[in-house]
């Protein structure tokens, strides 16, 4: 079984470190849980499919349920998670099959000084506590940050 935690030991040939600051800036609320089929970071897919990938659930945590209203209005839904098993430490990584090691801001690799990830999912079904959704790419148990509506539905057209 895997580390829930990343390891900080392995580094492959031309990535490099970020010196990271001893204190953190905020807190960030968890506001509810992800589940997925997937259990390692390795069989995730590398962005989901909203049309066709698998059902998923996204549990809302129950105090933050009252959020929930009017969220089944909109098809699409941007979701915000905290990819909790990835380390956060490099500046320049070494993807598979690469033959460069660009910077991480270049990739949507999970290894980020602040791992969070966001997948555009279609809303399938909404229930008292949770979400049916098609289209992440993240682990079970993933911690949800937030969620959004693809497209603000106040906005005026766009220029």
């Amino acid at each position: 079984m895997t580390s829930p935690i990343a390891d900080r030991t392995e580094i492959r040939h031309g990535e490099t470190l970020l010196t990271l600051p001893e204190r953190m800036d905020e807190q960030v609320y968890f506001i509810g849980r992800i589940k997925t089929p997937w259990a390692e970071r390795g069989a995730c897919p590398r962005g989901g499919d909203a049309q066709a990938g698998p059902l998923c659930e996204i549990e809302i945590f129950e105090n933050f349920r009252p959020a929930l209203v009017g969220i089944d209005r909109h098809e699409y839904l941007q979701v915000l998670y905290w990819m909790h098993r990835a380390r956060r430490d490099l500046a320049t990584q070494a993807p598979h099959g690469s033959t460069s090691s660009p910077g991480t801001f270049s990739l949507r690799s999970p290894i980020r000084p602040n791992p969070i990830a966001s997948s555009l999912v279609r809303l399938i079904e909404l229930r008292p506590d949770r979400l049916i959704v098609r289209g992440l790419d993240c682990v079970d148990g993933t911690p949800l940050i937030d969620l959004k509506p693809d497209v603000c539905p106040n906005a005026g057209p766009r220029k």
